[in-house]
């Protein structure tokens, strides 16, 4: 949509169908129109390591159905003092980027402490062309998280952390967020047990989220919407491996969620609009048991069954807003554009997955992976209840949408020798009840189920001698609206990415071509799509020096011949400024440059 907010898509599936975990918790956003996506919450002060899973292949945090982001921040690495922290100072042309953070940690054996913050900014970037697009943030974090590890392996961690974003625009959108601020606060406790250990873990998550289309940018009718989510969770889970052969886990996590925004209009702000989320709360109860079991040392095969039960009602459905002669209310709007009156649902969800990996060679193993999941539709699919009196401007929720089911089949070859490792893959998604986000006649964006397929295929060779490596990738999805015999809408072309990287005694340069074909498989009816968009080529260059002890240089250009390029899956350009352009385009060539301390 701009600078920040960034959605992640997974074999095709993004939003709702993509979960992002940060240290094994999630954080809902509080925007109906998703400015503030769980990726937006990224550590600004540390760095976490970033894992991507397709399938599934364990249910702790719940089913798959597109896939899960998990973000990890490490621990700190204490020298022989006790003492170990960072600081970095960096920035960037396009768009006048600053960014400054650091942290530092003591303790030793039995614990330690870690104070980190971070601050960046930037202004609006201009694309290949010199069109200026609406992108500019203000970001600060700062984070205490500390823990405490017993004789006998008891262990205890804790974090908080408070984050701010100001004055945040996005081309992508009709209004622009001026504040949002998220306080996160978890703590975690374990200890040995039998052969293996007991985990719990709980949080809880607050973000205050302000959208307006006046602060940033001009307009002739003021609107503000003010929402907030709040997120409180916990899970308990015990693993355990009694031989050599077998490992199985259980666990059960309980979270709470609510929502509640708010559209205001008028002179003065003071005329109700919209009830966008009409205060909705999801109480979710999960349990699940998954085991592995080693047969011969060159076959593995696991399994696994979760339950969830999932409760949502929406608390001020009946509050009327709009004109007091002719008042609206959220149960109003779904009864008139769905023909249904009731606003709770409770879903019974049973997912499962069986895995293989059977190593046939010293060099190879092929992993096959079944696996059903059972995913509720989130708060606004089901109950967002945006009204205008343009029809075409109007978004519904559906309180009456079905449980969406995944039935998916991977199967990868997976190897390595000489320097060499190769991974393709196939896999195919059968969803019934998928959640489709659509327009109806009116022109009113609606919800409704259909029964749809997506298939792909994804393969990985690279090379390395140690000095020299070179990294080719490719992915291809096809996503079928079968109901209607037409494309899924959002769904990335074919798209390569090819690496060439050099590194001695710390010093390391790599070059990056990103590629993508053209995308003409588009559902256009929906108004997710943009239109049918070209292929791109974009060369990026990037490197990392060593310059004294405990200090690095590291730098990169990104597009390096200034091509003007969109994402086929980036938002419509909705800036009044640049009317011209179909989707947000990337920025032009970059640079950026940064210093690190550690110490």
């Amino acid at each position: 949509m701009g600078g920040r907010g960034l959605d992640p898509i997974i074999r095709g599936q993004g939003q709702e169908r993509v979960d992002v975990l940060l240290d094994g918790i999630r954080v809902e956003g509080a925007c109906p129109n998703r400015m503030d996506p769980p990726t937006s919450r990224l550590s600004a002060a540390l760095a976490p390591v970033l894992q991507v899973r397709t399938n599934n292949q364990t249910l702790r945090w719940g089913p798959i159905s597109g896939g899960q982001l998990v973000a990890t921040t490490p621990v700190p690495d204490l020298g022989d003092d006790g003492l170990a922290g960072h600081v970095t100072i960096g920035g960037s042309d396009n768009g006048s980027g600053k960014l400054v953070n650091g942290g530092v940690a003591v303790g030793g054996d039995s614990g330690w402490v870690r104070l980190a913050g971070g601050y960046e900014e930037a202004d609006d970037y201009e694309d290949g062309d010199g069109n200026v697009v609406r992108s500019a943030f203000k970001n600060s974090e700062g984070r205490i998280d500390a823990a405490w590890l017993a004789d006998n392996g008891f262990y205890i961690k804790g974090l908080f952390s408070r984050q701010e974003e100001r004055d945040v625009k996005y081309a992508g959108s009709g209004m622009d967020a001026p504040k949002t601020d998220t306080d996160i606060a978890r703590i975690e406790l374990g200890a040995p047990v039998a052969r293996g250990e007991w985990n719990l873990l709980a949080w809880q998550a607050d973000v205050d989220h302000i959208m307006d289309n006046f602060s940033l940018r001009d307009s002739a009718m003021n609107m503000l919407t003010d929402s907030e989510t709040l997120t409180r969770g916990m899970r308990l889970t015990l693993d355990q491996s009694p031989d050599a052969r077998t490992d199985w886990a259980v666990g059960i996590d309980v979270e709470t969620n609510n929502w509640e925004a708010e559209r205001f209009g008028g002179a003065t702000l003071d005329t109700l609009t919209s009830v966008l989320w009409p205060d909705v709360d999801r109480n979710r109860v999960g349990l699940f048991a998954e085991r592995f079991y080693r047969v011969t040392p060159t076959l593995q095969l696991g399994g696994g069954v979760r339950y969830d039960r999932v409760e949502m009602e929406a608390g001020t459905s009946d509050k009327p807003f709009g004109n007091a002669m002719m008042p609206m209310s959220a149960a109003s709007i779904y009864e008139t554009v769905y023909g249904t009156t009731n606003t709770d649902a409770e879903d019974n969800n049973v997912s499962g997955f069986i895995t293989s990996d059977w190593r046939f060679s010293r060099r190879q193993s092929l992993e096959v992976t079944a696996s059903h999941s059972v995913r509720s539709p989130g708060v606004t699919e089901r109950y967002i209840a945006s009204w205008s009196m343009d029809p075409a401007m109007r978004w519904v929720g559906n309180p009456a949408l079905d449980t969406e089911k995944h039935n998916k089949l991977e199967v990868a070859l997976s190897g390595r020798t000489n320097g060499w490792h190769w991974r393709p893959a196939l896999w195919i998604d059968q969803v019934d009840d998928f959640v489709l986000r659509t327009r109806n006649l009116s022109q009113t964006s609606v919800y409704r189920n259909i029964d749809a397929r997506l298939l792909g295929a994804e393969g990985l060779l690279g090379w390395s001698d140690g000095t020299w490596s070179s990294t080719s990738s490719l992915a291809v999805v096809h996503g079928e609206n079968r109901d209607d015999n037409q494309a899924l809408p959002q769904i990335p072309p074919v798209q390569f990415v090819q690496t060439v990287g050099w590194q001695r005694l710390g010093h390391q340069i790599e070059l990056e071509w990103q590629l993508a074909r053209r995308q003409d498989h588009v559902d256009l009816a929906s108004g997710l799509d943009a239109g049918r968009s070209p292929g791109y080529g974009v060369l990026n260059l990037s490197g990392t020096h060593p310059l004294v002890d405990a200090l690095s240089f590291s730098w990169a250009v990104d597009n390096l011949f200034d091509n003007t390029w969109a994402y086929h899956v980036s938002r419509a350009n909705t800036d009044p400024f640049n009317p011209e352009a179909v989707r947000v385009n990337e920025p032009g060539r970059t640079l950026r440059a940064a210093l690190t301390a550690r110490w």
